[in-house]
């Protein structure tokens, strides 16, 4: 197994990551492939409950062990008035907080933005939620699925025939950690010139809409409220799936090449279509889409999806396979892009892991290794930040102020 790396272009740059589940996880794996340190900060006596989501082997989450590599973990009892001052401590000597509780439960604790600025000038300090900070619905719960819903996605997602269907992934929770990985380093760089920090306020539901910029662009502008349309696009056809002999392939014939048209339907032996008035513009089959699928789901039936793809991408036609996931992890392109490395797990093993897509040719970043037990570096962590001794550190266990291990679980 190949050495991981040990920097990046973030290296320097400390984050103590108080998120759980999904959307904080992603933002803070995010920068940390990037060469941040980030320290997790669990709460015990259990930790993050993305400890306890399937799938499980042997009391171990796969689940928590995707979206916690490379971090290091340590367990402080915030209700506990030394509990706080431990976390006041860590403020100082930390670039960036980040958060995904719903609003007004760290300042419920003292330790809010507002309470932690005058500590630390130049903390920035990052809160994800379902609604944001501000607004009517600022105080709800929200998740993935709640914001797919409210945001419009899932109302453009599945066939017309068919109900509304969630994402395949949490596009919720992803988007939102993605959108606040930016906001942090935009923050970062604006420290650079006013030597101060701020809060950056993320809200789910914000970047669903954000996600949607051309959809919701459509509506305002044509006042015809998007539907769902399978995997065709709204306004380029031929661009979606067709089933084939073995499978399906994906198509998306480019906007203002006329001659792809003619030489995929020559390929297709439908030679007949290419004068055919419904669909010799890009407009005319936008408009007589449903003639022209089925048309094309009679050709595409004939041949395999390798024989397609061969065929096609010889005149320059962008196409390919729809993969599942097993198909798609042994793509040559996959491996070549070192996109799944693997990643030693003390229950799972060498595992391949979804590596950072971010490519750099100076200051290359990747998963850094394996996901933290909880409070596993509480001593190292504190002994380093806050040069607490052995001592002091058995006392503060003692109390069950720090925690070094989880206790077991019963899970039912």
């Amino acid at each position: 197994m190949p050495a991981l790396p040990t920097s990046g272009p973030l290296k320097g740059i400390s984050i103590l990551d108080l998120t759980w589940v999904l959307s904080g996880p992603i933002c803070t794996q995010t920068l940390g492939d990037l060469g941040a340190d980030v320290i997790k900060l669990e709460r015990p006596p259990y930790g993050d409950v993305a400890r306890t989501t399937l799938p499980m082997i042997d009391g171990e989450s796969g689940y928590f062990f995707s979206v916690n590599r490379g971090k290091r973990s340590i367990a402080v009892d915030l209700s506990t008035d030394k509990g706080k001052e431990i976390f006041r401590d860590l403020i100082k000597e930390v670039d960036v907080v980040v958060e995904n509780f719903t609003p007004g439960a760290m300042d419920r604790l003292g330790l809010g933005y507002h309470d932690l600025k005058h500590i630390n000038s130049r903390l920035i300090y990052a809160a994800i939620s379902g609604y944001g900070q501000t607004g009517p619905l600022k105080d709800k719960p929200a998740l993935d699925v709640i914001v797919q819903g409210a945001g419009g996605v899932m109302s453009i997602t599945g066939y017309p025939d068919s109900g509304p269907a969630r994402v395949g992934f949490s596009v919720g929770d992803v988007a939102a950690g993605l959108y606040c990985s930016v906001g942090v380093l935009a923050a970062i760089h604006e420290r650079e010139k006013s030597g101060e920090g701020q809060l950056i306020d993320i809200s789910m539901l914000d970047c669903q809409i954000a996600a949607q910029t051309n959809e919701y662009m459509r509506y305002h502008i044509t006042q015809e409220i998007p539907g769902r349309i399978g995997t065709r696009h709204p306004t380029a056809v031929p661009f979606q799936g067709f089933p084939t002999k073995d499978g399906y392939i994906v198509l998306a014939l480019a906007w203002g090449i006329s001659n792809q048209w003619g030489l995929l339907c020559v390929e297709l032996d439908v030679p007949e279509l290419i004068d055919d008035p419904r669909f010799e513009t890009s407009a005319a089959r936008t408009r007589n889409h449903a003639d022209l699928e089925a048309l094309l789901n009679q050709a595409f039936i004939q041949k395999n999806t390798s024989d397609w793809v061969e065929a096609l991408q010889k005149y320059g036609i962008p196409c390919g396979p729809l993969n599942n996931i097993a198909e798609a992890s042994a793509m040559p392109q996959v491996a070549a892009r070192d996109m799944l490395p693997k990643v030693d797990h003390k229950t799972f093993g060498p595992t391949p892991l979804a590596n950072t897509p971010i490519k750099m040719s100076r200051t290359p970043g990747g998963i850094k290794g394996t996901s933290p037990d909880m409070g596993e570096h509480t001593r190292e962590v504190l002994s380093e930040l806050l040069e607490l001794d052995t001592t002091q550190l058995d006392e503060l266990v003692e109390q069950q102020i720090l925690w070094e291990e989880r206790p077991e679980v019963e899970l039912g």
